[in-house]
This record gives structure tokens, sequence and C-alpha cells, in this order.
């Protein structure tokens, strides 16, 4: 396995958070040792930790309709799936055909396939065609910077009162306060963290956890 994602999380430090947690079983380990092999883009990949607090969150609510945006190799969606209250499902966006079928591969193998409905269009278009009616309980942005704006207002409108949003890469490898950084990528970071910090439709918190994630409970 990769050392730490956390920002300053010593690989020691890593371990002995892994070991006194919820461990990533088998297949995950497999699935992160496949998504490793895949080289740079690996990086996409979220933190064992966290998707051992997103399924945590997922069961705390009873959540029953989960949307995620940004699935990659299928290891949030795993998370996500697994904490689903029974009859649920979870809506994953995705624009790659490439990675997604090595989701669909351990989503088998995790025995969470009937669970989940992909989509493979921008994500945007399949959150402006999903009905109001029932309401998400949770959804997880993890796709394009730059377009996380328009999917945290679109999913605003689509989650119950109570609901959460999840938002991951709000710190942007620290560059969120790195004055040198203006590539697009974190300016488009930087105006989404202000503006849902502002935002009285939610209350909102940013954690310290992998690359920065923001935890948001529609009012």
């Amino acid at each position: 396995m990769a050392g730490p994602k956390t920002l300053g999380l010593s690989s020691e430090l890593h371990a002995y958070l892994l070991e006194h947690g919820t461990p990533p079983d088998a297949v995950q380990l497999e699935l992160i040792e496949e998504t490793l092999g895949t080289g740079a883009v690996a990086r996409m990949q979220i933190a064992p930790e966290q998707g051992a607090f997103m399924t945590m969150l997922v069961q705390l609510i009873g959540a029953r309709r989960v949307v995620e945006i940004g699935t990659f190799t299928g290891y949030s969606s795993i998370c996500l799936a697994r904490g689903l209250a029974e009859g649920g499902r979870l809506i994953c966006c995705d624009v790659s055909e490439e990675w997604t079928s090595l989701a669909r591969r351990f989503w088998e193998k995790a025995g969470v396939a009937d669970r989940i409905d992909l989509h493979i269009a921008p994500a945007i278009e399949t959150l402006r065609a999903l009905p109001s009616d029932p309401p998400v309980d949770l959804s997880f942005i993890d796709a394009d910077k730059t377009s996380y704006l328009d999917y945290y207002e679109a999913l605003v409108s689509l989650t119950r009162p109570g609901g959460l949003i999840l938002v991951d890469n709000v710190l942007w490898g620290g560059s969120v306060v790195d004055s040198s950084a203006n590539d697009e990528s974190v300016l488009a970071i930087r105006r989404f963290n202000a503006h849902v910090a502002a935002d009285e439709r939610v209350d909102c918190v940013m954690l310290p956890i992998s690359d920065g994630l923001t935890l948001l409970r529609v009012r």
C-alpha cells in the first residue's frame, strides 16, 4: 500500500491510524494495488481511512439514495455502497469507460454491484436529469475541480434537509494557502471553499482528512 495521503501525516502515524480503525479488506487491498499499477493517476484514489469514514457516515444517517461524482477505479464507491441501508442505491457519475471497467470488476468482487447504477456521461447532465423525489441523502464530489460549484449547486437542490454533501481535495496539497499557486484547479477550489463557507443553506466543516474533506449538512 502507498504511504499516507493526509497532509503532514508520517508513514508511521498513518500505519498506526489504519491499525486502530476499520482496515481495508482483501478486495479493497487488491484494488489499491491494482490502481497503483496505473501510474501517476493512482493519486486520484481516496485514502483507506477516508473510505472507512465515508462508509460510517452513510450508515449513521441511514442513507438510501447516494450520489458519487467521480468514480475512477471504484474504491470510494465500494465504501459508499457498503454503508447503504437495505434497498439503497448508489448513483455513480463518471466519463471514463476505461477506469470504471476496473471499478465494475471490483464491485462484483466486493458484492455491491447490484446496488450501483453507473452513468457514463458528464456528471452535470446526470444530476440535472435526476428526479427530486426521492431526495438524495448523501453525495460525494471528487471530480474535475473547475466544476465543483456546478455539482454542488445541483446537489443542494436534490438533497433532503439533514442530508450530507462530501467534497474531496479542498486543501489541494496545501496550495489553497500558497499565494504563488494560481492554476485553474486551485483557483476553482478557493472559489468553492469561499462559497460554501458563506452559504446559509448548509452547515460546513472542513476536515484535515487526506487532501482535505469538506462535510456539508443541508439545513
